[in-house]
């Protein structure tokens, strides 16, 4: 069978079995859940031994480090799959939640009812334990999924694919429920992303260029974030210990993730105060300034930032660092360079702190709080599935209810329009 044959073949596996998804029950979809974790467990020396032998070729291809890092399972990190998918048992089913439920005056009630979006494409890099989260999200919000990883993690992917049947058998539901994708033929990605008829929605999760990829040639929606230009703006109302550990837990607990700071921004009446006591506090970490004229004066060591600088999401120990007057030349700067992704003020000034929620068009938006919290688990979802940047459908960390839809439904006792 070629490529397309074969994709071809999978979308109407996932089609099929996507309607006997929709009507599966809670205590169904629970319980493959369940069987998937058990699978996990009683197989994990397989899963190791499949991940050491991607890792292995990964390491003679001259992967770099934080890819192999990303890649790499560990037992631990195979408990934390099996446990990932116990607790996504435990999550209430937005499948069939009535809502928002009014009287009208003609007799009837209006209201909405939550459904699965359907065909969900997932596709990804690396990170292995991305197919048992993708899978787990989509059975348990009563959808079908084609998981296509990366070529690097393939042996560990279809390892855990057959954990995911396994599971999905046991519970009297249909093993094309989730299929992974079984070739690294990139023409594979072009054909998933292009079948509208089988498919419903696409989810990309990896690096820039495979996002621009997607949804350049996507012919079916796309749920994505191109960049994570994260931005903590240090008011000139900020308490001094809040500021300094919002941001060094923002830019340096971890570097290379979508959520890390990659832009400070301090209020001028403030910053020649604080600004060079932060840029120590980052200097010590061995994150490298880039910064304004201003930031330059105050900050010895501090290179100049150029243009591309404001734009950049370094995911590397390198930030951005801009003087502002205020709270309204903050919220102009952000909604100038940020990704939309999330943005962080430290304030104890109430109206300051709203005025920022308000005003800064971003899918995550906080006050005093650092922005690594831009995530599904610490966000209550559970898990998810990836994060939005765009502004229909779902936006932030998508989860659960961000793979459903609504649709009207209209109750009745013989009502007939006059």
């Amino acid at each position: 069978m070629d490529i397309k044959d074969y994709m071809q073949q999978l979308g109407r596996n996932a089609r099929d079995a996507s309607r006997a998804m929709a009507r599966a029950s809670t205590a169904a979809k629970n319980a493959a859940l369940l069987a998937m974790a058990a699978a996990i467990r009683e197989r994990r020396s397989e899963l190791l031994a499949a991940n050491a032998a991607d890792v292995a070729e990964a390491r003679t291809s001259g992967l770099d480090a934080a890819m192999i890092d990303r890649l790499t399972l560990t037992g631990k990190s195979v408990e934390a799959m099996a446990l990932g998918l116990e607790q996504v048992a435990t999550l209430p089913d937005p499948v069939g939640e009535i809502s928002d439920l009014k009287l009208r005056p003609s007799g009837i009630q209006v209201g909405r009812m939550r459904v699965p979006l359907g065909v969900v494409g997932i596709i990804y890099e690396a990170r292995p334990n991305v197919t048992a989260d993708a899978a787990a999200l989509c059975l348990k919000s009563g959808n079908a999924a084609i998981l296509r990883g990366g070529k690097e993690a393939l042996r560990a992917n279809q390892a855990i694919a057959a954990c995911v049947r396994a599971g999905l058998a046991a519970a009297g539901l249909p093993e094309t429920a989730v299929q992974v994708i079984e070739t690294t033929d990139r023409d594979a990605v072009g054909y998933l992303v292009a079948m509208p008829e089988y498919v419903d929605v696409i989810v990309p999760r990896g690096g820039k260029g495979l996002i621009e990829r997607i949804s350049k040639e996507a012919r079916v929606p796309v749920i994505k974030h191109l960049d994570g230009n994260c931005h903590v703006y240090v008011d000139d109302a900020a308490d001094a210990v809040k500021a300094q550990n919002i941001l060094e837990n923002s830019k340096t607990q971890r570097l290379g993730t979508c959520n890390t700071a990659e832009s400070l921004l301090i209020a001028r009446p403030v910053a020649a105060a604080l600004l060079p006591q932060l840029c120590r506090m980052l200097a010590a970490r061995g994150v490298e300034i880039r910064g304004c004229a201003e930031t330059l004066k105050l900050v010895p060591q501090a290179k100049a930032a150029t243009e591309e600088d404001w734009y950049a999401e370094y995911l590397a120990a390198i930030i951005s660092v801009k003087v502002v007057a205020g709270v309204g030349e903050a919220i102009e700067h952000i909604n100038k360079y940020s990704s939309a992704h999330t943005d962080a003020i430290v304030s104890e000034n109430y109206t300051n702190a709203m005025r920022f929620l308000r005003e800064v068009d971003s899918s995550s938006v906080m006050v005093n709080a650092s922005t690594r919290f831009a995530d599904g688990f610490e966000y209550g979802l559970g898990a998810e599935i990836g994060i939005s940047t765009d502004k229909f459908h779902a936006r932030g960390p998508v989860g659960l209810e961000g793979l459903t839809s609504q649709k009207w439904i209209v109750l009745g006792g013989g009502e007939v329009r006059s």
